[in-house]
């Protein structure tokens, strides 16, 4: 029996990592200037790529704050301290683009990849610096 002995703190850490994965979502599709989701029923492919790499640059340190986390508090804060981080991405991304979201809903990929990389890319690094 000692193999499952861990399931109810895996359920407990999978069930806050969907929950604040959940919370990204709604608060990233906020935050950002178009509809995201809007765009993806219409099947414009650049609001998919920005979103998911944004969605996966966002799991990473979340992924990290799971396996590093002394507490179920402790990975709540490190995962919304990288919410805190892709929302920036964003704003810095459309800082050197200020057009950047009509240009996603205009189905431009030049800017969604550019989003979904620094998205990816910041996630990878912030991961990274979570090794506390």
């Amino acid at each position: 029996m000692s193999s499952i002995s861990g399931l109810p703190d895996f359920l407990l850490y999978l069930a806050t990592a969907l929950a604040l994965m959940a919370l990204y979502l709604v608060i990233y599709t906020l935050a950002t200037a178009h509809d995201e989701l809007a765009l993806i029923r219409r099947d414009v492919t650049a609001a998919a790529v920005a979103l998911g790499f944004s969605l996966v640059g966002f799991a990473m340190p979340l992924a990290v704050a799971i396996f590093n986390a002394q507490s179920l508090l402790d990975c709540v804060v490190w995962g919304l301290i990288a919410l805190v981080v892709q929302i920036l991405v964003y704003w810095l991304v459309r800082l050197a683009v200020p057009d950047l979201s009509r240009r996603i809903e205009e189905g431009r990929m030049a800017s969604a990849v550019l989003l979904g990389a620094a998205s990816f890319t910041v996630g990878i690094v912030n991961a990274a610096s979570m090794t506390y």
